[in-house]
């Protein structure tokens, strides 16, 4: 039995949000891309705080420069919209930055990025154009059943997609009597079609596989192709006619897999139309403060980030009376103390 499905099944980088990680795990994995560095203010939770984005295939990172144990992962995949919007940054004043929209276990958060590259509108650019890149490609990264990738009983390929083998005779077990159909087996995925009707089919990226192997069925020797809890947890069996081919497709898909483990494909692409700074260029020096971390009681730094509704600018200040301060004018129904009840 093939199983290298325990490196793919950890990939998490572009399926989660992560807030004041070690460097360990703000550290590229196999396959992912760092397209480009700008320097950004996290207007939102760390107002006037100068840091690095990087923009890479799978999410957005951001490090202070003053202390990098301030940091964020923003996985592509919890991004529910990209956005520009008028806000008030410490280091710029009133000025338009980039509002990026998401959802994480049931919570929407929500990202607030100033660029401080003079005349720049690379930070918008780039992230809005790798963002529609992962959109655009998610064949590559998730099982498709039915699907609109067959036509005229040939595969519609994807970008950097090559063929390595079409297979005729190929029986999906999913009901009793069996389907006849075709395996298309290419260095991305594995695709299998109903002959007799193409809507019939599904596409299983090598990312989304956790087992394959042969073994014993009601219909004699089956490839079992087993996929991750991520993408359903779907045990998918299929009978070669003549049955001789199975061992040889097996050995075949199980390489592909391997090879594709060792180096990710996930198909996500853009071009950054300014040259973009490498790190170093980018970096501010950081001077650590020689401070130990002591655990308090302090805000958790996701509660930074919760999305207020459907605001899109700043409130008009109004003095309050509980504090003694103008503040930004809450919400209607919300009050001081329903706010330090959060807490």
């Amino acid at each position: 039995m093939a199983k290298q499905g325990e490196e793919l099944e950890g990939i998490w980088q572009d399926r989660e949000i992560k807030f004041d990680q070690p460097p360990s795990v703000l550290a590229m994995r196999k396959g992912e891309i760092a397209f480009t560095y700008i320097t950004v203010e996290d207007t939102k939770g760390n107002n006037g705080d100068r840091g690095i984005l990087t923009v890479t295939n799978l999410r957005l990172l951001w490090t202070s420069s003053k202390n990098s144990r301030t940091n964020l992962s923003i996985g592509f995949s919890c991004v529910t919209n990209v956005a520009i919007r008028l806000v008030t940054s410490k280091l710029k004043g009133s000025t338009q930055a980039l509002c990026v929209m998401t959802r994480f276990n049931g919570a929407r958060f929500e990202f607030i990025f100033t660029s401080l590259v003079k005349n720049s509108p690379r930070l918008f650019v780039s992230v809005q154009a790798v963002f529609r890149s992962y959109e655009t490609t998610k064949l590559y990264r998730d099982l498709k059943l039915r699907g609109a990738i067959i036509q005229d009983k040939e595969l519609v390929m994807l970008p950097n997609e090559q063929i390595y083998n079409k297979v005729n005779g190929i029986w999906n077990l999913s009901s009793d009597q069996g389907n006849l159909g075709q395996f298309f087996i290419t260095n991305v995925r594995v695709v299998w079609f109903a002959l007799l009707a193409e809507n019939f089919n599904v596409s299983i990226p090598y990312l989304q596989m956790k087992s394959i192997n042969v073994r014993n069925s009601k219909f004699g020797q089956a490839l079992v192709i087993e996929t991750t809890q991520g993408s359903g947890g779907y045990i998918l069996g299929f009978r070669a006619d003549p049955v001789d081919h199975l061992e040889t497709i097996y050995q075949e898909i199980s390489h592909l897999w391997q090879v594709f483990s060792k180096n990710p494909l996930f198909g996500v692409d853009a071009v950054v139309e300014e040259q973009p700074e490498t790190p170093q260029e980018a970096m501010v020096p950081r001077h650590e403060d020689d401070v130990e971390i002591l655990d308090s009681d302090e805000l958790e730094p996701c509660l930074l980030y919760y999305a207020d509704g459907d605001k899109e600018l700043d409130r008009e200040p109004v003095y309050n009376t509980d504090l003694g301060l103008a503040v930004e004018r809450l919400k209607e129904g919300t009050t001081v103390a329903t706010l330090w009840n959060i807490l």
